[in-house]
């Protein structure tokens, strides 16, 4: 099984639904789970998250209203926003402090501080290594978290009672501060399913414990994450 398929998709999975967003998976076979967003902004405009494009996907969020944003939120992520944003007329949307964006797509890019357009969305920095950084996303009113990359919930990387984990790196320096305050009812991942019950505890449980349980996420998941590390490159 391959950690990021780089062919074309045949289809589109979906992983997360609730009222007013979508994720999907384009490779669900893959092990490293890249998974995009579509989430409805309070005027009903769409904005679209990480995106991977798939057969399907344009169905999937026309049901959900006119996409009028799409947003890389790591550096890592520039995947098929090039594409999406073509299609739609419509800038990739990146946070000033991310790099490399502009290399790897082919649209206009557009610069913004921490207020993600009229999408409700408010950004916060992570630097969580040399060369990687990511915004985090958090709407008050409904309470939605979307992390990039430095948590997930795939099952190689959670241990214990986890239901979300950090990276191996994280854990022995949990970035706790950054998510403090947040109490989310609902958490969206750029690698794997969400998490729409007990999700604050959930985050919680992932930092309360991260160090403790590091050298058994080092056995059960070290090698697939050094992969998912050297695949990375290419997302």
């Amino acid at each position: 099984m391959p950690m990021y398929e780089r062919d074309d998709a045949d289809g589109v999975r979906v992983i997360d639904r609730w009222d007013g967003g979508v994720g999907w998976l384009a490779h669900p076979e893959e092990e490293g789970k890249r998974a995009s967003h579509a989430v409805r902004g309070p005027d009903a405009g769409v904005w679209l998250l990480d995106p991977l494009d798939a057969p399907g996907v344009d169905a999937l969020v026309s049901d959900l209203g006119e996409v009028v944003g799409v947003a890389v939120l790591s550096n890592w992520h520039a995947r098929d926003a090039g594409a999406f944003a073509r299609r739609h007329d419509v800038p990739v949307t990146v946070p000033r402090w991310l790099d490399r964006i502009e290399e790897l797509v082919d649209a206009p890019v557009e610069r913004f501080g921490t207020k993600l357009g009229d999408s409700g969305f408010r950004l916060r920095r992570l630097d969580p290594l040399p060369g990687w950084r990511e915004a985090i996303a958090y709407r008050e009113r409904d309470a939605t978290l979307y992390v990039p990359d430095v948590l997930t919930t795939l099952p190689p990387w959670t241990v214990g009672d986890e239901r979300m984990a950090l990276g191996l790196p994280h854990r022995l320096r949990p970035p706790k501060s950054a998510f403090a305050d947040l109490e989310p009812e609902r958490v969206l991942f750029g690698h794997g399913a969400g998490i729409f019950e007990d999700s604050t505890t959930a985050l919680t449980t992932a930092f309360s414990g991260a160090r403790r349980r590091f050298p058994r996420a080092l056995l059960t998941s070290g090698w697939s994450q050094i992969r998912a590390a050297i695949g990375v490159a290419l997302d």
